[in-house]
């Protein structure tokens, strides 16, 4: 499989590079990845690089987007951070990738049983992590259910997998918020916004809506 090229990133429109990512999440599922020859792909992109899509994701080791999605060199721009929220920083990131080098997706991609969501909703302490885990601290309180305390821990594999999603829709709401160079690059068609989780036991991507 080749490299993306200036030419096929500029004939990328958000719903094809969303079906790129879904046809790759089924090959990695069923474990027959696109035929690559990597080192070829380090000659192809030395000149520049043209990603057709930027994907904010967990640092969780299980969780690689140029795996899951079976992409090659070039393909994606990934940016990773405990519990894929978004900062400043992060922003930025978002708008070279976006408005600058051509991407024409961006996807949000949370997962199940995510160590970093376990830590916000025990609210663990520790060094720089506090801060950190800060951030999540709102997607634990926006989801209500359930009431009781000892079922709102990290014990409860299926109310960590609830603030997962949840976190994955408030960070899309931030990037709206936060980014007006993204929001109207959506709004103008130019890009598309979008969630997902992955399923650490199947290796599933659900995309939490479509474009």
């Amino acid at each position: 499989m080749k490299v993306h090229t200036q030419e096929t990133q500029a004939s990328m429109t958000p719903t094809k590079a969303l079906q790129f990512l879904m046809e790759g999440n089924r090959r990695f599922q069923n474990n027959l990845k696109a035929n690559r020859n990597l080192l070829a792909q380090v000659n192809e992109t030395a000149d520049g690089q043209f990603p057709f899509a930027t994907i904010l994701s967990c640092i969780d080791s299980r969780v690689s987007a140029e795996l899951v999605f079976d992409q090659g060199l070039g393909d994606i721009f990934s940016i990773r951070i405990a519990g894929n929220f978004v900062n400043e920083d992060i922003l930025g990131s978002m708008e070279f990738a976006c408005k600058l080098a051509g991407s024409k997706l961006l996807v949000v991609l949370g997962h199940t049983s995510c160590g970093a969501i376990k830590g916000a909703c025990d609210d663990a302490r520790l060094g720089n992590l506090t801060a950190l885990i800060s951030k999540i601290k709102p997607a634990v309180h926006a989801v209500q259910k359930p009431e009781e305390p000892q079922k709102r821990t990290s014990q409860n594999l299926g109310f960590v997998d609830k603030v997962s999603e949840k976190n994955v829709r408030m960070t899309l709401e931030n990037i709206r918020k936060m980014s007006p160079v993204l929001r109207l690059m959506e709004e103008d068609g130019e890009i598309g916004i979008v969630g997902a989780m992955y399923d650490v036991a199947s290796g599933k991507v659900r995309f939490l809506e479509g474009l």
